[in-house]
């Protein structure tokens, strides 16, 4: 079904003008180079193209990715960017997708009990390793807490427990959210080792056989329907065939209710236990059950890109800002009542890839260069974990020890102007100073998220910036709607994720508004400018989990 809805444009140019001094920015500047032009009418042209049908989804390994990064040459040729990559606009990103399917049930024996675990409804398993059938037979099940090795925190589940070759059953996010207690971790405010990701991670780092993580809505975030979708389906990886790492067997999550049929099954009290291991010093244990299933893997390997586009620095050429934004979304999939078939993700994300395009345009109109490089980094397969950013901070182009900072744009404002701006991970760098002074002198504020337990910051490509130690910024749209309200602002945001969010829906209707999205631009691309003609290296704040990995790199040089 072909449909491209063209929407009646907001009126055009909106004025920025960047408030750079010497007192903030480290270098005098020409008042006149603190100029530029975002407006709302480019910006929507480049929303409108990238979400158009032409480009089917933007799916990674399509003819959709092909039209897109075709479109982003285009542009940012247009706009006088050079390539980033050498002389090219891409970066190769190989991956490989791997369907995983599991037997339909698990079993489970030990201290003179048998469950039989229904797959799907009770758990569910895949797999990161590629050999065509994986059998677990009779491994040993260890409750291992929150799965968590934080120095930082002074916490380590994993001390004096062996689990090498061993099934570890976690629990989801972080002990502060259970003891409702500021000092605990962050408190209710997910960490980085309350990601589900870092659980698998550090569980193979500790040579477990498996790891399954005991599933509960409030601290997920998300019922357990959404990890029902990862049944018998595939995912996409890096391919990192000649440097491989230990993986584990299989990675899955069980209910909370088959949690607790495993505990009583092994005659644990559940609830003493789980209350324990949310406590300094709480002491994980083997269960005495042994687990087996079964499943069968097919690996198909192929490669997609990242796309990447600079402004070379004129005194510091080598120091870079880095803003991103994940050009990939769905493709082709289920029809919706109307029969449409594409996943345009008009929203997510082809408002951050407009973005880039809008504030690489700022930055060409400047009658003077900036000092440091400003680099342009759409990556790929976001939607599917975050790969392309994680391939490019394995593989930077342009050195962690000298690239400033990363700002990332994903799914921007679509409802019109607001008085706020959220900002996720409040507490992590000095970033957050430069926009809220930003903020400020635009008569705004900076608001923390709402659900701090979700962990957003955690979630989008910034986050493997932040790995890396690169001071990374993420913000989100606000609800204080500057004519309606708080109220309707919510009302907006609530309506966009129960109607369009990962649906064909998400696509350029008229209702669309892009003056909220070009104010927030106007925020990140005053960031970036402060940052261009400075000499200035935001830093990680003080428990930051990020800020050693930093310090430990800059500190040599």
């Amino acid at each position: 079904m072909f449909k491209r809805i063209i929407p009646v444009l907001l009126p055009a140019a909106i004025g920025l003008v960047t408030a750079c001094n010497s007192s903030n920015s480290g270098t005098a500047v020409n008042e006149a180079e603190n100029v530029a032009a975002l407006s709302t009418e480019s910006y929507g042209k480049y929303l409108t193209e990238l979400a158009s049908d032409e480009l089917e989804g933007r799916k990674p390994f399509t003819s959709g990715e092909e039209k897109t990064l075709q479109y982003l040459e285009r542009e940012f040729k247009e706009l006088g960017l050079e390539p980033g990559n050498g002389n090219s606009y891409f970066q190769e990103v190989p991956m490989v997708d791997i369907r995983t399917m599991p037997s339909p049930s698990m079993t489970v024996e030990g201290k003179g009990k048998k469950l039989e675990l229904q797959g799907r409804e009770e758990y569910v398993l895949w797999t990161r390793r590629t050999e065509p059938a994986i059998d677990i037979k009779n491994s040993e099940l260890v409750f291992a807490g929150f799965g968590i090795v934080a120095p930082e925190y002074n916490w380590n589940d994993y001390a004096g427990l062996d689990v090498k070759d061993k099934i570890v059953l976690i629990m989801v996010n972080d002990p502060g959210f259970y003891e409702h207690a500021p000092e605990v971790f962050k408190g209710e405010a997910m960490t980085y080792y309350g990601r589900w990701t870092y659980k698998f991670e550090e569980a193979a780092r500790q040579g477990a056989k498996g790891c399954l993580i005991i599933h509960n809505t409030e601290p997920a975030g998300y019922g357990f329907e959404v990890v029902q979708n990862n049944w018998n389906t595939s995912k996409l990886y890096l391919d990192d065939r000649g440097n491989e790492s230990y993986k584990c067997a299989i990675e899955g999550w069980v209910t909370d209710a088959t949690a607790r049929k495993l505990f009583e099954a092994a005659g644990i009290d559940y609830a003493a236990t789980v209350q324990k291991a949310s406590k300094p010093g709480g002491k994980p244990k083997p269960m005495g059950l042994r687990l087996s299933t079964s499943l069968k893997v097919n690996a198909t390997y192929d490669k997609s890109n990242n796309f990447v586009a600079k402004i070379i620095g004129s005194k510091r050429p080598d120091e870079a800002i880095i803003y991103t934004a994940h050009w990939d979304h769905l493709g082709y999939g289920k029809a919706d009542a109307e029969g449409d078939s594409i996943y345009n993700g008009a929203v997510d994300d082809a408002t951050g890839v407009a973005g880039l395009l809008e504030i690489a345009r700022a930055f060409k109109s400047l009658p003077t260069s900036p000092e440091r490089s400003i680099v342009f980094l759409a990556v790929t397969a976001e939607e599917q974990g975050l790969w392309g950013s994680a391939y490019y901070a394995e593989n930077p182009i342009f050195k962690k020890e000298k690239t400033i900072a990363n700002i990332n744009m994903d799914m921007l404002n679509s409802y019109g102007k607001t008085k706020d701006v959220v900002l996720y991970g409040m507490g992590q760098s000095e970033l957050e100073e430069y926009i809220s002074e930003e903020a400020k002198e635009a008569g705004r504020y900076v608001a923390p998220e709402e659900n701090p337990e979700a962990g957003l910051y955690y979630r989008s490509d910034h986050f493997n910036f932040a790995k890396i130690g690169v001071p990374a910024l993420f913000i989100g749209p606000g609800i204080d709607h500057a004519e309606k309200g708080k109220e309707y602002g919510k009302q907006k945001l609530d309506e966009f994720f129960a109607t369009y969010y990962h649906k064909p829906s998400d696509e350029v209707h008229p209702d669309l508004k892009f003056d909220g999205a070009v104010e927030d631009l106007s925020l990140l691309y005053k960031v970036g400018h402060r940052l261009a003609f400075s000499e200035e290296w935001p830093k990680w704040k003080a428990g930051s989990e990020f800020k050693a990995a930093r310090e430990a790199y800059l500190n040599k040089q």
